[in-house]
């Protein structure tokens, strides 16, 4: 039986996370088929010698969520198979 599991990633901006900085900043939340949650952060800066573009911005913020959201699930996953097997694990990403 196939399960979905759902990614949304909500995009902040400086003035929405009270920031004098140039930044966007992005949540991503996993929920899976059971109910679950799991979630990610990320953030991007603009530097000041660089043309404005949000949506690269976003599309960066967006990848450091994600990865460490991927990161997290990781851990998750090997304290599961810890907790079963009795000992240390560790997944390689």
């Amino acid at each position: 039986m196939a399960h979905t599991w759902n990614v949304r990633i909500q995009l902040f901006t400086a003035e929405e996370v009270r920031s004098d900085e140039p930044i966007t900043t992005a949540h991503a939340v996993l929920t899976t088929s059971a109910g679950g949650t799991l979630d990610g952060y990320g953030r991007a800066r603009l530097n000041p010698d660089d043309q404005d573009v949000p949506e690269i911005g976003e599309e960066l913020a967006a990848a450091r969520a994600l990865r460490d959201l991927a990161d997290r699930l990781l851990r998750t996953t090997s304290d599961d198979l810890a907790a079963i097997e009795h000992h240390k694990v560790h997944l390689h990403p």
